[in-house]
């Protein structure tokens, strides 16, 4: 009877996840793509992009801590969906017919049949000689802040000198994480380590922080402090991210993706650290730091699109079309001709922000030195398209809680307000019949009409 539970939860995880992650059956698999990412167009503008240093994503760690997310085992929707985000998609050269080799009398023994022996050079047969390797990356699934910590710290040990890091975290700001933190969807508890005892930094934050405010409003504002929270509040502050607690890590390179619902004061608490709010670095300190932070409040302009779980800000990273489609509540089954022709004017933005900022004089050093990292540029490039289009949107007005940010800064060219930036969302928008749902400069309306 145990086992019966147990297998019965195991499949309804597997049901569940596999619902959230097909909503699009004809699209592309996320990972990087030679031919559909790599964009040739591009290519002399990067390989002229002069920097002193050029970095490449090297490790990812990937975790995330949120209430009832979708699962399967330790893997969460938004952590399998950058993982897939953060490999190379094979380009088929090592997929090959077996050959019939001659045994010892003569006859052909047909090697394209299962021999029933375990190949311990499987994972080198895989490996496609014409593509670099993949980036190591590591999953934890409900850390605590200590074990999140200690698992950092050997990764930024071993980074080689041009390498750089990518961490990303998803987890609520809300103090009122309670103990149903602790449960998944089913009810059952969830064996995840919990630091004994708070770090000494922690504590001496919590005491000098006062605590917020607590009221009958769950989404209140109050209960937001300058951290994320990966546990339950029972625990106090041993389960409280703070930014302090990455700074030690900031002597290596670092690249960051923050993906909660307290992504601002995140943000707002670095500027509580004495250090350069625009890196998380002094340069005293160590190596230069890029932020990606998500929105605070997702949009769905279609009640049918929130049950696909997972959130909108890491579904844009790792597939912005789709996230498109999510977020104006276009159905998922379209002709195969419409994707193809709006996937086609994505690709065509990508390409002329990915020129726009190689070209840029005014471009930050801090992403000078990544962007010639194909995963790094991909995630910087949807990042931009995520702004602008979350900025254009008619129900967001001058609201900024529903706007990403990043630091440092990216150049004004790429900014949402930028003719070059509305004119790919209008095209986009139009092809797709939603331009009701967007405002754009009147500059770009009447260039379009008058095409």
């Amino acid at each position: 009877a145990t086992n019966f539970r147990e297998w019965k939860q195991v499949v309804q995880e597997i049901s569940r996840f596999l619902k959230a992650d097909a909503y699009f059956k004809i699209a592309r698999p996320l990972r990087y793509n030679a031919v559909f990412d790599a964009h040739p167009s591009s290519f002399p503008y990067i390989s002229r992009f002069c920097t002193s240093r050029v970095l490449r994503l090297k490790d990812a760690l990937l975790t995330s801590y949120h209430q009832n997310e979708i699962k399967l085992a330790e893997v969460t929707l938004d952590t399998f969906r950058m993982l897939q985000c953060l490999e190379w998609e094979p380009s088929g050269s090592f997929y090959h017919v077996p050959m019939k080799q001659p045994s010892e009398n003569g006859a052909l023994n047909d090697q394209s049949e299962a021999s029933g022996l375990i190949d311990i050079n499987l994972a080198a047969d895989m490996a496609d000689p014409d593509l670099p390797p993949n980036p190591c990356k590591a999953i934890i699934y409900h850390p605590s802040v200590s074990k999140l910590i200690a698992a950092t710290a050997p990764i930024c040990e071993e980074l080689p000198s041009d390498g750089i890091l990518l961490i990303y975290i998803s987890a609520s700001g809300k103090t009122d994480c309670s103990v149903d933190f602790q449960k998944d969807v089913h009810g059952n508890s969830l064996n995840f380590s919990k630091a004994k005892h708070a770090p000494q930094a922690s504590q001496k934050r919590e005491n000098s922080v006062s605590q917020p405010a607590v009221d009958n409003n769950p989404n209140s504002s109050s209960k937001l402090g300058h951290y994320l929270c990966l546990g339950s509040q029972g625990n106090g502050a041993s389960n409280n991210l703070y930014p302090e607690d990455l700074v030690p890590f900031t002597r290596k390179p670092l690249f960051l993706v923050i993906d909660s619902d307290n992504s601002r004061a995140f943000k707002a608490g670095l500027s509580k650290l004495d250090l350069n709010i625009v890196t998380i670095h002094g340069a005293e300190r160590g190596e230069a730091s890029a932020l990606l932070l998500s929105h605070e409040k997702p949009l769905f302009l279609s009640d049918t699109t929130v049950t696909s779980g997972g959130s909108q800000f890491t579904y844009f990273l790792t597939a912005p079309l789709q996230a498109f489609y999510q977020l104006i509540g276009l159905s998922s089954d379209i002709e195969p001709d419409v994707y193809s022709n709006a996937e086609s004017l994505l690709s065509s933005a990508l390409v002329e922000w990915e020129v726009l900022l190689c070209a840029s004089n005014s471009l930050d050093q801090v992403w000078a030195q990544i962007l010639t990292d194909p995963f790094l540029r991909r995630l910087i490039l949807r990042f931009i398209f995520c702004r602008a289009v979350l900025c254009l949107l008619r129900s967001t007005g001058d609201s900024t809680m529903h706007l990403p940010e990043c630091l440092p800064r990216l150049p004004e060219s790429v900014s949402p307000k930028s003719a070059v930036t509305q004119i790919h969302i209008h095209q986009l928008a139009e092809r797709l019949g939603v331009l009701n749902h967007f405002h754009f400069l009147d500059s770009i309306r009447e260039s379009v009409q008058s095409r």
